[in-house]
Parts: structure tokens; sequence; C-alpha cells
């Protein structure tokens, strides 16, 4: 099913022209009213994710590289993980671009569920995928960023580059400092995520980070390992909450 976008994908020229904005805007003060229009777009921006993904349900939202094609084995590990957590229950969301993005909501649709994408402006490789129930459009990332985590109980993490790396230790970090609850986050991939966790224990032994925090994160090739932990940690510890419904006099659906 194609995506239904909550507004018209931008066209190329114009996501060059935005990512010429949010540069601008990061090269240091600007002009009272030109930080005063930034802080009104940023306001729109989240108004706008929070009404669109309201009514999503409880989600897992999984991160990985847009990079992986159709054939690669991670592209097809994650079309498993996404209809396993379909048949938990669970809304799959994730950031709506390609490759793995795409696989996992490819594998919602594949089990008849829900598949959200928050899918971010650039100038190249960032699309938004085929198999999406709903799309939102971001410009700024921390914006997606805040989405992408707001509405799960759970994150599982494919192999990815920088922005998945950027993502999971944003989520990490939110559990650590208790600012979100502990949700599960499993890494699917031990060949690819064990050199990080040998990292993560050299932190503990220089104590960067302490014990506890490794126990953070799960890390199996396991589709059913994946989801048991999921089912234990999300579903059973905090249950799943009622979805809430749209109320029509506000123009929500």
């Amino acid at each position: 099913m194609a995506a239904e976008p909550t507004q018209d994908t931008l066209p190329e020229a114009e996501a060059r022209k935005t990512h010429r904005a949010e540069r601008y805007f990061l090269e240091g003060p600007k002009s009272r009213s030109a930080d005063a229009m930034t802080v009104f777009r940023i306001f729109s921006e989240f108004i706008r994710g929070f009404r669109h993904l309201h009514f999503v349900g409880p989600c897992v939202t999984v991160f990985g590289s847009a990079r992986f094609k159709e054939d690669h084995p991670y592209y097809h590990l994650a079309r498993e993980v996404g209809a396993a957590l379909s048949n938990l229950g669970f809304t799959v969301m994730t950031g709506g671009g390609p490759g793995i993005m795409e696989a996992a909501n490819r594998g919602a649709k594949d089990a008849g569920g829900a598949s959200i994408g928050c899918n971010i402006v650039l100038p190249f490789e960032q699309k938004p995928n085929p198999y999406l129930d709903k799309m939102v459009e971001f410009r700024y990332f921390f914006i997606r960023k805040v989405m992408l985590i707001k509405y799960s109980y759970a994150f599982i993490v494919m192999p990815g580059g920088v922005g998945t790396m950027d993502e999971l230790f944003e989520a990490l970090t939110l559990i650590q400092t208790r600012k979100i609850l502990d949700f599960p986050v499993v890494l699917m991939g031990r060949a690819y995520y064990q050199p990080m966790l040998d990292y993560l224990e050299m932190m503990v032994r220089e104590r960067t980070i302490s014990e506890a925090d490794l126990k953070l994160v799960m890390l199996t090739d396991s589709v059913e390992e994946a989801m048991a932990h999921i089912e234990q940690h999300a579903v059973e510890k905090f249950k799943l909450k009622r979805v809430p419904k749209p109320m029509l006099v506000l123009g929500e659906k």
C-alpha cells in the first residue's frame, strides 16, 4: 500500500533549500526575527507530528541503515522483525526511508499490521518507502528523533551507520538518565554489534559507564528471542495502553 503523506513529499530542489536553511540556522546567532521564525517552524513541526501520531497505538521503533538492498540478509531479517512485531500487536515505526526501514515496514504490511514512517527531508538518499500506512515528514532531525522515541515501548536496532548509532545512543541515554522508562533495546546482529559491546565493556572497566548500563541492551540474531524479550519487558511489564479515540470535532481521524 502506498504511503499517505501528511504533506506532499518535498521535491529534491526544495529538500536542498531546506537543508541550506538548517545549515544557516546552525551557523551561529541570527537576527531576532530570523530566530523567531525558526522557533515558530519548530513549534509547528512538533504540533503536526503530535497530531498525526497520536492515534497510531503502541509502537516499536526499528532503526537501521538506509543502504541495504532487498537481496541483503539484513533486509530479510528486518522484514521478519516487522512481521513478528505486528503479530505481537505493535505498530511498527521506522524512519520511513529505504533499506532496513523499508524492510521493517514491509514486514508489518506482510503480517497485516500497522506501518508508520517518520521521514526526514534530505537532499539525497532518504526517500519514503512504499509500505507505509501513514508518513509524517520532518525537516529537523531532533524533532524526528523525539517522535521515533515518544510513541514506542521498545527499540530494535538493526545494523546501520552513524545515524543509527545516534538513534541507539539517544535512546540509551534517555533510559540511563531516567528521562524515559527502561524500555527494552534489542540489537539485532551479533557479528555486527559484538565489537561495540566489547567497547562498552571497556567503558565499564574505565568507569565511564556502570555495569548496570550494559543490561539495558540485548544482543541476538534470533527474531523469536527478540520477541520474547520484548513481550516480557514491554508487553507484560508496562502493559499496552488503550489507543485514544480520535475526536472528529478537532478534525482528527
